[in-house]
């Protein structure tokens, strides 16, 4: 199934041409259309083009419309204020277009792929080893999953990266902690739960610390355990192996619960970068990038300053031999640029660590692994508040677990189900709750801009009134319940003939803008984008439902009429939610 063209597309190509045929000095200029209260749409380009051409707009604008063909595409054009066009599309058209789309048997709804497709490493959900994942590990999950999707619905190669926290001097604890109580991890694969895991883990760091911090003796023997780890050991790196695989029972089960699809193929944690970081700091010496400072391998920046005023170095390796992260993340740059071909390479990390990003990709640039055809992106995303708009904590003042906000939520949402669950059994409830509130949580992340902070609101998230996944998933699931009770032999089919009331052309245009939209958020890496589209959609609809008899219309070409412009709304906003990682139920 080929690509759809837009309207908007279709029309920006007929003003060029009537542009280019008024005056051929402006090929190729943009007339500027958008969407227009006062019309379907509005092109803004000929002021810019008359001031060029010392013309007057408004003359230049009649001689456009002149030059402009009516009928199948276009309805009507006049001249508006000081030479804007106001645009009228035929209702033909618009059915038309979605007749089109709604034909595309591949689910992608004409949405057409980059015809130049890159490859992205995206750098996201990144948790550590030994630790409980909290809630400031959400947005990342949540942020790079979603444009996962979009990337690849879009035609792009994607490789995810997981760079879970593996590898520190913390382990040297942990590990002899281990050797000197050999059978505290031992179990069979598949003998315990996500909980149980990060349970055990949890117990074996605590006794551990207790002892570094009580007995010097211990405290010896775990540093010494550092070097062996380092040295790359045999016996020391199988205890270490103990931790991460049963970090990983645990990371799976959360990823698991918010409905995530983490590959173990694809965590590729600090310690998996371990042989390079000797090369990478060779390198930075030879070609002079980074510099000794005090038995320190340093690179400065002018632009870079301390509270003090002096120029903060980044540190690559440490005067005693060992490696910062820089090393691990310059490492992970040459490995993503020259092994796995990127030319995108997107960190979805947390705003707090812009600095040290700013100062690795400069070095990287510096050294010839970032260029004109390789860049480095940072998608910094910022805090979860909590209500009171400060940092969402415990009542106890510590940082909130991931999963016990998400049980949360699930239990807020199917409160919310049940409530109004007509004919769902126990069973159906607790599933159609889990995906209200997993979405929920999903939605409330995505519909803010990544950079900004966001209020964890979970009676406002919840909510079926308002911009939430939950408003979302009830427009789809009514669409679907009205598409069930369409009587026998009633299917949805397009009638380009009809005339269009106004709330059917409203939707209708709407549903044509989703292939701009997803290009747009995959290009910009922003889900909001998408979130306020697929809000709106479901606003639209809503007014169309109400001013609009589906099943009672005038006429049984009118009912099939109506039935299809359901049948894409729901098809749109069901594809659109799974660009953002959310479900949408058949029934709630």
């Amino acid at each position: 199934m080929a690509s759809v063209t837009s309207l908007t597309d279709s029309v920006q190509q007929h003003l060029a041409s009537a542009l280019s045929a008024t005056r051929p000095e402006a090929a190729g200029a943009d007339p500027l259309l958008r969407r227009s209260d006062r019309a379907d749409f509005q092109a803004n380009g000929i002021l810019a083009l008359a001031k060029k051409a010392k013309a007057n707009p408004r003359e230049l604008a009649g001689e456009v419309v002149a030059r402009i063909t009516t009928g199948d595409l276009i309805k009507d054009v006049e001249v508006s204020g000081p030479g804007f066009l106001n645009i009228t599309i035929a209702d033909a058209a618009i059915t038309g277009n979605l007749a089109a789309r709604y034909a595309d048997d591949t689910g992608r709804l004409g949405v057409p792929q980059a015809a130049n497709p890159g490859t992205t490493v995206i750098d996201y959900a990144q948790p550590n080893v030994a630790k409980e994942m909290h809630v400031g590990h959400l947005r990342s999950a949540v942020i790079g999953d979603s444009v996962v999707q979009l990337l690849e619905f879009t035609g792009e190669n994607v490789v995810r990266r997981h760079h879970i926290g593996d590898w520190g001097t913390q382990f040297g604890m942990l590990i002899q902690y281990l050797d000197e109580h050999p059978h505290e991890l031992d179990h069979k694969a598949g003998e315990v739960t996500g909980e149980e895991a990060m349970s055990n883990l949890d117990r074996l760091y605590k006794a551990a610390r207790k002892l570094f911090d009580s007995d010097e003796e211990f405290k010896t023997r775990a540093r010494r355990r550092v070097v062996d780890l380092q040295a790359g050991d045999p016996a020391t790196l199988a205890m270490w192996q103990k931790f991460v695989d049963e970090s990983k029972i645990y990371f799976f089960s959360v990823f698991e619960k918010l409905d995530m699809e983490i590959r173990d193929a694809d965590i590729v944690g600090e310690s998996g970068y371990n042989d390079m970081l000797a090369e990478t700091c060779r390198l930075l010496e030879e070609s002079g990038v980074a510099v000794r400072s005090e038995g320190a391998l340093c690179v400065f920046f002018e632009d870079v300053k301390g509270p003090d005023g002096k120029p903060v170095p980044l540190i690559v390796q440490k005067s005693d031999g060992g490696y910062g992260y820089a090393a691990t993340d310059l490492s992970a740059i040459r490995d993503r640029v020259f092994n796995l071909k990127a030319n995108t390479l997107l960190y979805v990390v947390d705003a707090r660590q812009a600095l040290h990003f700013k100062m690795v990709f400069e070095t990287a640039r510096r050294a010839g692994w970032l260029n004109d055809d390789v860049h480095a992106v940072q998608l910094a995303f910022g805090t979860v508040l909590g209500k009171d708009g400060k940092p969402f904590k415990t009542r106890a003042g510590e940082t909130v677990r991931l999963v016990d906000l998400l049980d949360e939520a699930i239990d807020r949402a199917s409160a919310v189900v049940r409530e109004k669950a007509q004919d769902l059994s126990e069973e159906e409830i607790a599933e159609r709750g889990a995906q209200v509130g997993i979405g929920a949580v999903k939605y409330a992340d995505l519909s803010t801009s990544a950079n900004r902070d966001y209020k964890f609101d979970l009676d406002q998230m919840v909510s079926l009134n308002g911009d939430t996944s939950v408003y979302l998933q009830y427009a789809y699931a009514r669409i679907r319940s009205i598409l069930r009770k369409a009587p026998e032999g009633v299917r949805p089919v397009a009638h380009p003939e009809l005339e269009l009331a106004e709330a059917e052309r409203a939707l209708g245009l709407h549903l044509d803008g989703f292939a701009e939209t997803v290009a747009e958020a995959a290009r910009e890496f922003a889900p909001h984008k998408l979130a306020a589209y697929l809000y709106q959609l479901a606003s639209l609809y809503t007014s169309f439902y109400d001013k609009c008899p589906v099943l009672k219309a005038d006429s049984p070409v009118q009912v099939e009429n109506r039935l299809f412009l359901c049948d894409i709304t729901a098809a749109t906003l069901h594809r659109g939610m799974a660009l953002l990682g959310i479900r949408t139920p058949e029934r709630l």
